[in-house]
């Protein structure tokens, strides 16, 4: 199976997940970024522990440091995995966190090249 392109969704070339990452320590950032080339490298195959699926398309990679959880909500189009944003996780996943991925990949699927992030 050959690797799914991973991408961020922007607004306006902002990244809310890039910038809710460049908060985090280092030691969880490390985490996370294993957990996004594991998405990369299995796509669709991607299951628990490492990641899960959610509600109406939204999964989420999950990573744990210090006993707190990390989620980082994300979608598919087409071949594609879209990272929507960040989140520190006490409990379930807040409705309104997977509400607000669900309109981001509305807002994706009706024109990608204006909500993909590009450095620059």
């Amino acid at each position: 199976m050959p690797p799914t392109r991973v991408v961020f969704y922007a607004e306006e070339n902002f990244a809310p997940f890039l910038e809710w990452f460049d908060e985090l320590g280092e030691a969880v950032q490390d985490k996370i970024i294993v957990r996004i080339e594991l998405l990369r490298a299995r796509g669709h195959e991607l299951r628990r522990p490492h990641a899960d699926t959610l509600r109406d398309g939204i999964h989420e990679l999950r990573a744990v440091s210090q006993h707190v959880n990390y989620r980082v909500l994300y979608f598919f189009h087409d071949r594609t995995a879209v990272i929507s944003h960040g989140i520190v996780k006490e409990g379930i996943v807040p409705p309104r966190e997977i509400d607000l991925a669900v309109d981001r990949k509305l807002r994706f699927a009706a024109d990608p090249a204006k909500h993909t992030y590009r450095e620059g």
